[in-house]
């Protein structure tokens, strides 16, 4: 199966997690979803990040970075944390729903 088409429908989510918990910048965010075993290329990240600063999930503020030249610094807003929350309540079910047919017993008629 490829793995890619089932990512897309979760990193959205993942994003907005990891974006809940820290202000974070692009490159970043690539970075640490990299060490949660995520592989993530900047041509993947950067337009769902446009994509959800679009849909006023996340907001951007530029900031001076010590290395190099200033960063653009992502975090979540209150109507990203309402969509993060039905996000998980989805995930949720779905994974429970998975979860019964991969560990039970069809019955047998």
């Amino acid at each position: 199966m490829d793995q890619t088409q089932l990512l897309k429908g979760i990193l959205e989510g993942c994003v907005l997690e990891m974006i809940s918990q820290k202000e974070v910048y692009g490159y970043e965010l690539i970075q640490l979803l990299k060490e949660k075993g995520f592989y993530i290329v900047a041509g993947t990240m950067y337009p769902l990040l446009q994509k959800l600063e679009k849909k006023s999930y996340i907001q951007s503020q530029l900031k001076i970075s010590p290395d190099g030249p200033d960063r653009k610094y992502f975090s979540l807003t209150d109507e990203g944390r309402i969509y993060l929350n039905g996000f998980w309540d989805q995930w949720e079910s779905i994974a429970t729903a998975v979860e019964h047919i991969r560990g039970g017993q069809l019955d047998e008629k």
